[in-house]
């Protein structure tokens, strides 16, 4: 899944509900094939990452503004800043569940999919700490008011390799309400 250049199945599918102007973050964005993605939908995003390498392949692509930070290591680096859209792809790091759900507008969409427990059987990530429990995405979604759109937990098959991943497609309190679920690719 880490070298996939195509955007996720689960973030296109759902795009439709980030909408045309959005302030996205793509947060964790690597070489920024989701940001280039929803920049190329109309989306304004901030794209961050801790690898100054990764990054430069962002350099100077239409509305994507990158930001060089480590996430793990220092403050959050985007105190007071709020978002229309939320992307996350295989990242995981507890601690910014709680700025991340601050930094969602009320109206806002996050997409987050990343490794779930049982990937170990599959090869990397195997480190318990990059590995949400069974239904630890719903959880953090319940925790920080969100309602979900969809949920999937389970093993699935990407560029020839099998994987353990959560997928979640949540909005903010103040989202339309029911949003309109998206026929799956």
């Amino acid at each position: 899944m880490h070298a996939d250049p195509a955007p996720s199945p689960w973030f296109t599918r759902f795009a439709a509900m980030v909408q045309p102007e959005a302030r996205l973050l793509d947060l964790a964005c690597g070489r920024g094939r989701h940001a280039r993605f929803f920049a190329a939908r109309g989306a304004r995003v901030t794209a961050v990452d801790r690898d100054a390498s990764a990054l430069a392949a962002l350099r100077g692509v239409p509305g994507v503004a990158i930001l060089e930070a480590d996430l793990e290591g220092g403050p959050w680096p985007l105190a007071g800043e709020r978002f229309d859209a939320i992307v996350v792809a295989n990242y995981l790091h507890r601690p910014l569940f709680a700025p991340l759900a601050t930094a969602l507008a009320p109206a806002g969409v996050l997409l987050y999919e990343t490794f779930a427990r049982g990937n170990e059987a599959y090869g990397r990530p195997s480190n318990p700490d990059f590995l949400l429990a069974p239904g630890e995405l719903l959880d953090f979604a319940a925790g920080a008011g969100l309602g979900v759109v969809a949920f999937e937990q389970g093993r699935v098959e990407a560029a020839g390799r099998a994987a353990v991943v959560q997928r979640l497609a949540a909005v903010g309190p103040a989202h339309p309400w029911p949003p309109a679920i998206p026929a799956a690719n």
